[in-house]
Order: structure tokens, then C-alpha cells, then sequence
């Protein structure tokens, strides 16, 4: 019986020592920093604001993206790292690619 108990002790003590691990999230970066960002890369196509206007209106807004119930940091990290049929492969540093996730989630609605 003792046999028994000693691996359901182990597996229980795994998962309680690795659950801080797995929730945790990301580091996001800045929004001001990520608004420069946006307007010198995004902004062409996106509206970035609701007071920035695209040039050619090809993607979605901000806020329109920062609202879909499977925008997250992580969605948008894996996004941005993806490539794309109808969006430039842009090739953003680590810290770009956090200041422009945090910067479009500025605008979710809580």
C-alpha cells in the first residue's frame, strides 16, 4: 500500500512546485515605446490609434485586435513572429515585438 502512496506523493509535490512556473506570464514591454514602433511600422497600414489614419487601409485596427477574445500577449507574440500572406515579414527585436504587444493591448477593453 505504501508503494502506491510514495508516487502519488511524488507527482503531487512535481505539479505543486512547477504551478508558479506555468502561470506565469509574459513580460510585456513598454506603450509608449511601443507606439513609436507602431507608427514608424505599422501605421501605414493599421490604424494605430483612433486618431491615426492608414495610408492604405489593408489590416485591422489596434483596437479592433486587441479586443478579439484570443488576443493575448502570447497570441500576438506568436503572431508577430509568423509569417504572413498580406503583411510585410518584418523582423522586430525581442524588445520591439513586447512594446508593440503592449502598446496594442493598451486598448483592450476590460
Amino acid at each position: 500500500m505504501n508503494r502506491i502512496k510514495l508516487p502519488c506523493a511524488i507527482v503531487a509535490a512535481t505539479l505543486a512546485t512547477q504551478s508558479p512556473l506555468l502561470a506565469q506570464t509574459l513580460d510585456i514591454g513598454g506603450i509608449a515605446s511601443g507606439r513609436k514602433v507602431a507608427a514608424t511600422i505599422c501605421a501605414n497600414c493599421h490604424e494605430i490609434s483612433p486618431t491615426n489614419y492608414p495610408t492604405t487601409v489593408i489590416g485591422p485596427k489596434f483596437d479592433d485586435i486587441a479586443n478579439l477574445p484570443s488576443t493575448t500577449a502570447l497570441s500576438l507574440k506568436v503572431f508577430l513572429r509568423s509569417s504572413h500572406n498580406r503583411m510585410p515579414n518584418f523582423i522586430l527585436s525581442n524588445d520591439d515585438t513586447d512594446d508593440v504587444i503592449a502598446y496594442i493591448l493598451s486598448f483592450k477593453r476590460k
